[in-house]
C-alpha cells in the first residue's frame, strides 16, 4: 500500500485522520480521511469501549488541531491526555525509556533499555507508514505550547478557582438568562465541595449563596470565599422572595453554614487551592505572546465531589468567556472533555450539565467547538447530544451502548434534517474492529469507515502523579523564579496596625488580591500611587479616532523610584479597587515622598508626560488580509485576531473555490456517467455484433463444405452475409473504442479539475501561512491637547510576609 504524501494531508483546515477502510473486506484504502476542521464547530463525539483505538484518534485530533493554530482546553479525568507531551522528534529509545514500565519490559522478555530501542523502532515505523516524518512531530511541538495543570495539587501547573467568584463580564451581567445560569452554576459547584446536594430552586442554602452572589455581582462587586464567609453570616440583603432573611433562614443556619465553609478553608487539604494563577480562559487558550496553548487539565487526582466542584466553574467560565467572542462560523477554539459520563446522565441533573448544555446548543456560533469522548454512552444524555454533528463510533461494548448511540445519532439526524438508517447504521456498528471507526458526520452525504492514523504523541497510558510532576517540573521552576523576583524584602518592623492618615486632598483605595501562597504569615497593605489617563487617538487613513483609558501602578512599598514612572506598570485590566480595607491586613508606613500633598501631585503631573511619551498607539495591519486590528490590541492579541481573521477569510475562500469547481466537476460527472452506459451499450451491441457474424461466417463455411444439396448460390449468399457480419462487428468494435476515448478524456478532465482545485487551495493556504508571520506596525501618537490626567490616588496593595521577611505580591 503506497505511503501518503505530506503533500496530500498537510493542508490549512483539515485535519488528517486516517484512512478510509473497507469493511466487508477488512481491507485499509489508499484515500486519506481528511476532516473539515470547521466542522468541528457543530461538536463532536467519540465513542469506543476499551481498545477500541479512542485515546489514539482524540489525541491525533487534538494534534492536528494544534498544528492548525487552533488552541484546547482538555479536561483530562484519568491521565491520558498528558500523554499530548510525549512527542519525541528525534525518536531516540532515550526520548520513550521513562514512559515504559520495567514489568512490561520483563513479560516481553527484554531489559529496559532492549525494550526503549523496540519501541522507538516501532513507533518510527508506525509513524512512517502513515507518510509522517520526525519533521512532523517537530512541527506540531512547535505549534503549540503543552502545559498540564493540576487544580487543587501542585503536581503540575497549580490552578487557583478563587477569582472564578469574581464579577462576571458585562455581557453576562446584562444577558438575565445568563446571568442565572452564571450565579446558580457557580453556587451548586460550591455547595458540591461541601458535600451538599442542593437543588438550585428548594436548597435555602443554594438560594441563600445565590442570592448573595446575585447581589454583589450587579454592583461589581468581587467576592472570595473568604468573603462569603462573612457575607453568609451578615448578608448584604434584608429579605429572599417575600420573606426577612431571618424567617428564610435564621442567624443560627447561616452561622453552620459559614462554619462549614470556613472548617473547608482552613483545612491543609485545601490550601493547594488557592495556589498558583487565577483560572483565565484566556489565558488557557494562548500564552502572553499569542501562541495557541494546548491546556491538559488533569483531575485525576481529585475526588468526585472537587472534581464536579472544578468541573463546573470551569464550565461556567467557558460559557463567560465565549459570549465575549465575537460570532464566527469558523472554529475559533475547542473544549475537549475525555470520559464525560457522569458530568452529563440522562436523568439527574449535577451542577456540570446546565454549562455543558448551553456551550453544545450556543457554542457553535462564536466558533467554539466542543467534543467529548466516553467509553459508556449509555450514561449520557442522549437528547442533550442531539446538538452533536459529528459522532466518531467504535468498537462498543454492549447492546445497551448501540442503542444509546443509535438513540443519539438519530436525534443528531432530527436536528440536520437529514435521513438515517438505522439498521443499516446498526450493521456497520456490529462490524468494527480495533482503530476501525464510524464517522457520521451530519455534514457529509453518508457515514464514512476508516482507520485511524498513527498518533504523534506516545500513548503511554494514564500518567502517574510522579510522571506529571517530571513532565511540569522545569516550568515550574521558572514560575518560582519569576515570582521569586517578584518579591520584596522588608523590615519586620515596618508594620503598623494602624491605618497611616493620608495628606489633604488625596484619595485612597485598596486593591483586592486575587491570588493567594501558601503559609500564614502577616497580610499587609503596602503603598502605591496609582496614576490614570485619558489619552486620544487619531489617524483618518486607518480609520481611526479612539479615546483610551490607561491606569498605571508605581509600586511605593520601600519608598518613591527615582525614575518615578519609568518603574510603574499597567493595572490588570480586570483588577477591582474597593473602598474599604480587609480586617485581616494590617499597614506598612506611608513612605515620607507620600505623605505631602504637594509631592504626590508633582509626581501625578510627572505623569502626564510620561503618557505622552510612552504611550502612542500601535495599530497592526495584516498586508494579506488588507486589514488593521481593532485599535488597542497588543501585538498578542492582534496576532490571535488575525489568526481568527485568516481563518474565516480561509474558509470563506475555500468555500467559494469548491462551489466554483463543483459545478464544473457534476458536469463532468454527468458526461462520465452517460459515457460509461454508453460504453457498455455499445460493448454489448459489438458482442452481439460479434457473435452474429461468427454464427454466419460458421454457418456459411459448414454450408460450403457439408452441403453437397444445397444450391450454390445460396452458399455465396451465406458468404455474403457472415461478411456484411464481420464488417458491421468492426463498425460495433470502433464505436466502442470511440466511446472509451471519450470516457478516457472525460476522466481526464475531472482529474485537472482536480489539479487546479488543489493548486489554488494550496496557493491559499500558503498566501495565509505567510499572514500569519507579517504584521505591520503603525505608530500614533496621542494628542496632546487631549491628553487628560485624573487625581493622585493612593492604593493599598495587598502583600503576605514569609518568615524570613520577604514579602509576596497577592496580585
Amino acid at each position: 500500500m503506497a505511503v501518503p504524501s505530506p503533500d496530500v494531508f498537510e493542508k490549512l483546515a483539515t485535519f488528517y485522520l486516517g484512512r478510509y477502510y473497507d469493511l466487508p473486506n477488512g481491507k485499509l484504502l489508499d484515500d486519506l480521511l481528511l476532516y473539515d476542521s470547521k466542522d468541528l464547530c457543530t461538536h463532536a463525539m467519540c465513542v469506543g469501549m476499551t481498545g477500541s483505538g479512542k485515546t489514539g484518534l482524540c489525541l491525533s485530533l487534538l494534534e492536528e488541531a494544534a498544528i492548525d493554530g487552533i488552541p484546547a482546553i482538555c479536561i483530562d479525568p484519568k491521565g491520558d491526555l498528558a500523554n499530548l507531551m510525549l512527542a519525541f522528534p528525534n525518536l531516540e529509545p532515550s526520548d520513550f525509556r521513562p514512559w515504559l514500565e520495567p514489568g512490561e519490559a520483563s513479560r516481553k522478555g527484554k531489559t529496559l533499555d532492549q525494550f526503549a530501542t523496540s519501541t522507538a523502532e516501532k513507533w518510527k515505523a508506525g509513524l512512517e507508514s502513515w507518510g509522517q516524518t520526525s519533521e512532523r512531530v517537530a512541527r506540531f511541538k512547535a505549534a503549540a505550547d503543552v502545559a498540564i495543570y493540576t487544580p487543587g495539587s501542585n503536581i503540575g501547573l497549580p490552578l487557583t478557582v478563587l477569582k472564578s467568584f469574581d464579577t462576571p463580564p458585562a455581557e453576562v451581567l446584562a444577558d438575565a438568562d445568563a446571568m442565572r445560569e452564571h450565579v446558580t452554576g457557580a453556587a451548586s459547584g460550591l455547595l458540591t465541595l461541601l458535600g451538599i446536594d442542593a437543588d438550585p430552586l428548594l436548597s435555602r442554602e443554594h438560594i441563600l449563596i445565590s442570592s448573595i452572589l446575585d447581589h454583589c455581582w450587579r454592583k461589581g462587586q468581587n467576592i472570595s470565599i473568604g468573603n462569603l464567609i462573612g457575607l453568609i453570616t451578615s448578608p448584604p440583603i434584608n429579605r429572599v422572595g417575600v420573606l426577612d432573611l431571618d424567617s428564610f433562614m435564621s442567624a443560627s443556619d447561616r452561622s453552620k453554614l459559614a462554619m462549614t465553609l470556613n472548617n473547608l478553608l482552613a483545612s491543609p487539604a485545601f490550601s493547594t487551592w488557592l495556589d498558583g494563577e487565577a483560572l483565565s480562559i484566556k489565558k488557557l487558550l494562548h500564552t502572553p505572546d499569542g501562541k495557541p496553548r494546548l491546556s491538559i487539565i488533569s483531575i485525576a487526582h481529585l475526588s468526585d465531589h472537587e472534581r464536579m466542584f472544578f468541573v463546573t466553574i470551569l464550565l461556567n467560565e467557558v460559557v463567560s468567556w465565549m459570549r465575549t467572542q465575537s460570532g464566527t462560523s469558523s472554529l475559533r477554539a475547542l473544549l475537549y472533555m475525555d470520559e464525560v459520563a457522569g458530568y452529563f446522565p440522562p436523568v439527574a441533573n449535577p451542577p456540570s450539565k446546565p454549562p455543558m448544555l448551553t456551550l453544545l446548543k450556543q457554542a457553535r456560533a462564536f466558533g467554539l467547538g466542543v467534543m467529548l469522548a466516553t467509553q459508556n454512552p449509555v450514561d449520557l444524555d442522549y437528547k442533550g447530544l442531539s446538538n452533536i454533528g459529528t459522532w466518531f463510533l467504535g468498537r462498543l461494548q454492549t447492546e445497551r451502548d448501540k442503542a444509546r448511540v443509535l438513540e443519539g445519532l438519530e436525534g443528531a439526524a432530527a436536528q440536520s434534517g437529514k435521513p438515517f438508517d438505522r439498521n443499516a447504521m446498526e450493521q456497520l456498528l456490529a462490524s468494527l474492529g480495533s482503530r476501525v471507526f464510524l464517522m457520521n458526520n451530519v455534514h457529509d452525504d453518508a457515514p464514512t469507515v476508516f482507520q485511524t492514523r498513527w498518533a504523534m504523541s506516545f500513548l503511554a497510558g494514564p500518567l502517574a502523579r510522579d510522571q506529571i510532576s517530571r513532565l511540569m517540573a522545569d516550568r515550574k521552576a521558572e514560575l518560582a523564579a519569576i515570582a521569586k523576583s517578584q518579591n520584596e524584602t522588608v523590615a519586620k518592623t515596618s508594620v503598623t496596625p494602624t491605618r497611616p492618615v493620608l495628606p489633604q486632598g488625596v484619595k485612597e483605595s485598596f486593591l483586592f488580591p486575587n491570588r493567594y501562597v501558601r503559609g500564614e504569615g502577616d497580610r499587609i497593605y503596602r503603598a502605591a500611587l496609582l496614576g490614570t489617563g485619558t489619552l486620544h487617538h487619531v489617524k483618518s487613513t486607518a480609520g481611526v479616532d479612539s479615546w483610551m483609558d490607561v491606569s498605571r501602578l508605581l509600586r511605593c512599598g520601600n519608598g518613591v523610584p527615582s525614575d518615578v514612572w519609568e518603574s510603574s506598570e499597567m493595572l490588570d485590566p480586570d483588577a477591582k479597587l474597593e473602598d474599604e480595607p480587609d480586617s485581616s491586613f494590617t499597614f506598612s508606613p506611608l513612605p515620607d515622598e507620600l505623605c505631602s500633598a504637594r509631592t504626590v501631585k508633582s509626581i501625578n503631573t510627572a505623569f502626564k508626560e510620561y503618557l505622552y511619551r510612552h504611550h502612542p498607539m500601535e495599530l497592526y495591519k495584516s498586508p494579506t488580509l488588507g486589514e488593521y486590528a481593532p485599535p488597542g490590541l497588543s501585538e498578542s492579541e492582534a496576532r490571535v485576531h488575525f489568526e481568527q481573521a485568516a481563518r474565516e477569510h480561509r474558509d470563506l475562500e475555500t468555500d467559494k473555490l469548491r462551489m466554483k469547481y463543483l459545478k464544473k466537476m457534476k458536469s463532468i460527472e454527468g458526461k462520465i456517467r452517460t459515457a460509461e452506459e454508453r460504453v457498455a451499450r455499445e460493448s454489448d451491441q459489438y458482442d452481439a455484433a460479434k457473435m452474429s457474424s461468427l454464427m454466419s461466417f460458421g454457418a456459411s463455411v459448414l454450408g460450403a463444405f457439408m452441403g453437397r444439396k444445397v444450391a450454390s448460390s445460396r452458399n455465396v449468399s451465406k458468404m455474403s452475409t457472415a461478411a456484411r457480419s464481420a464488417t458491421k462487428a468492426a463498425q460495433e468494435r470502433g464505436d466502442v473504442k470511440r466511446a472509451q476515448e471519450t470516457l478516457e478524456q472525460y476522466k481526464l478532465d475531472m482529474q485537472d479539475m482536480s489539479d487546479r482545485l488543489e493548486a489554488e487551495l494550496a496557493e491559499l493556504t500558503h498566501r495565509l501561512e505567510l499572514e500569519a508571520r507579517e504584521l505591520e506596525v503603525t505608530v500614533i501618537p496621542p494628542r496632546k491637547g487631549d491628553l487628560k490626567i485624573g487625581e493622585p490616588t493612593i492604593v493599598w496593595t495587598p502583600w503576605q510576609m514569609t518568615d524570613e521577611g520577604e514579602a509576596t505580591p497577592l496580585f
